[in-house]
């Protein structure tokens, strides 16, 4: 084994024992409101006192979706600790780039869920203002995170302060620059996500759709 090789998997154990367990809990986080989706958001679910208390909780977690973008800080503190070009090209880029695309990602399917779903109950013409004002409490949730480094759970545990740091700090422009401009991010990335899942989505039902003919094509012949 060569002394480049050697050195590439030291380098990766370092990488992963630096960011392993803040990338296992974060997507963990991040995977809680895609499940809970697929709960909610099922042909045949009524909207009973356990299906709203559902929807609350995932509400509180969505944002911790969309926060793995912020996450792009440990991507640039590893690109400025490792000095070896080989190692950032080939394991480091591309364990951020992974770690964060699956959060988005799980983000992404959890609108989209919620789109077939008000599709569904007749209400397909609120799906954008919904994608919109959920991008916009996101967007709070994500500075509340990463700044004053709030929970999702702190909505139980610190109700009266996560009130008074939304008042206080949502009203200075730095806070509301920030916030703004983490919405029009999500919002462009959000877009772009769905399209692609869109288009995945589409050529896997015209697959399936045109599966039984070619079937009953090649049985003819």
């Amino acid at each position: 084994m060569s002394e480049r090789v050697v050195t590439l998997l030291k380098i990766l154990r370092w990488i992963l024992k630096r960011n392993g367990e803040r990338i296992v809990w974060n997507l963990f986080l991040a995977f809680i409101p895609l499940g809970l989706s697929f709960w909610l958001f099922r042909r045949g679910r009524s909207r009973s006192f356990t299906w709203w208390l559902v929807f609350v909780v995932f509400l509180a977690f969505l944002p911790n979706a969309p926060y793995i973008l912020t996450d792009i800080v440990h991507l640039i503190y590893d690109i400025r600790d490792i000095k070896s070009v080989w190692a950032v090209t080939l394991m480091v880029f591309p364990l951020h780039l992974l770690f964060i695309v699956s959060g988005f990602e799980a983000y992404v399917l959890s609108l989209i869920n919620l789109g077939y779903y008000l599709q569904r109950i007749g209400m397909g013409k609120m799906i954008v203002a919904a994608e919109l004002a959920i991008h916009a409490l996101c967007s709070v949730g994500i500075y509340l995170g990463r700044f004053p480094r709030y929970n999702s759970w702190d909505l139980l545990t610190k109700p009266d302060d996560l009130v008074d740091t939304v008042v206080e700090d949502l009203i200075g422009k730095i806070p509301l620059a920030i916030v703004f401009i983490t919405f029009v991010i999500i919002t462009i990335l959000y877009w772009l996500f769905k399209q692609i899942n869109i288009a995945v989505l589409w050529q896997r039902d015209a697959i399936a759709f045109y599966q039984p003919a070619n079937k009953s094509i090649t049985h003819q012949q």
